[in-house]
């Protein structure tokens, strides 16, 4: 047996160059649904997105679109093929991702593994936080909170030594446990990993999409998942399969700036995506038109769905701006801050 505490663990085998989860050739796509996969409707609303960040930072004469986590260009390429030809002309696409640079994605955009700074637009996050490397936490039978390990190849779990002052000054702060066999998963390295992205931004809006939770809805039991050939499958650490753990939306607020939080479903109404079904008297004047916007339809019931891919959290950070009229507008705006 191997064992490890979970960030190195998932560190390893989901990004180790020799047969990492994420180096393999038919990327993410090929094992789980993401909300890009879905439907092209959520690259039109990305797209949609950065019209409203261009307007609203007065047209700069560079635009920049950050997509972190680019997979392999999925979602770049579909916000690309959406734009006009103006802000096509002004725009400097980046994808940031450790995988080669995948075939086929436009000549305009840049392919890096490290994330760029100085920019002015958007930089969009989906699904990247939830993969970040960390630790997780339990109380023992005396009250001491100790690192969980794994065995890197069964999935297996055990207590290790106690936590440190770090990662304790984190869980008293964002997910207090003390009762034995209370857990906890330790944000901090996602904390650091969107500050380190916000930061590239001298002005524009930071947007991370993910699965999680905030303070008073902790997971009581932990979220380590794991997903191979489209099905949840036990998390073991092996370079096998994806190893996910949900994200603490409220902790990754980088202080000082606009900082809102609300559901998948919330904010993609706010940008034109409606699983509403077209009128049936269209299925008589165009029936082609109304198979069409059926099954656009389909798509945006999916991408919005409150217990699926609609029950996502954005987590929005308006950097030296206003955040963009459409969304500022959004019912059930949550302020966070720290």
């Amino acid at each position: 047996m191997t064992w490890m505490r979970w960030a190195p663990a998932m560190e390893q085998a989901l990004y180790d160059p020799d047969g990492g989860f994420y180096r393999r050739p038919e990327g993410p796509a090929g094992h789980f649904r993401t909300s890009v996969h879905a439907s092209p409707r959520f690259a039109r609303a990305v797209a949609r997105l950065l019209l409203e960040v261009d307007e609203a930072l007065d047209r700069p004469e560079e635009l920049a679109l950050v997509d972190v986590g680019a997979g392999r260009g999925e979602l770049l390429t579909g916000v690309l093929a959406e734009l006009p030809g103006e802000v096509l002309a002004r725009l400097r696409p980046y994808g940031v991702e450790l995988a080669e640079r995948p075939a086929g994605l436009p000549s305009t955009a840049l392919w890096t593994d490290a994330l760029p700074s100085g920019l002015t637009g958007l930089l969009f996050a989906n699904e990247w936080l939830d993969n970040v490397p960390l630790d997780a936490g339990e109380v023992d039978g005396d009250g001491v909170l100790r690192y969980r390990e794994v065995d890197t190849a069964t999935g297996e779990e055990r207590l290790g030594e106690p936590v440190s002052a770090a990662d304790a000054a984190w869980a008293e702060r964002w997910w207090p446990v003390t009762e034995p066999g209370g857990v906890v998963e330790f944000g901090g390295p996602r904390d650091a990993a969107w500050a380190r992205a916000v930061a590239g931004l001298e002005r524009g809006l930071a947007v991370a999409v993910d699965y999680g939770h905030t303070a008073g809805r902790r997971p009581p039991f932990g979220t380590y998942a794991g997903f191979r050939d489209g099905r949840e499958v036990a998390p073991v650490p092996d370079g096998s399969c994806d190893v996910t753990a949900h994200v603490a939306l409220d902790s990754i607020a980088v202080p000082g700036f606009h900082s809102l939080w609300t559901t998948q479903r919330e904010a993609l109404r706010a940008l034109g995506v409606s699983g509403e079904r077209p009128s049936l008297a269209l299925a008589s004047t165009d029936p082609a038109g109304y198979l069409r916007a059926l099954s656009g339809a389909g798509e945006g019931a999916e991408l919005t769905d409150p217990g699926g891919l609609g029950g996502f959290g954005w987590v929005l950070q308006a950097v030296h701006m206003s955040v963009p009229a459409s969304l500022e507008s959004v019912p059930g705006w949550q302020t966070l801050g720290s």
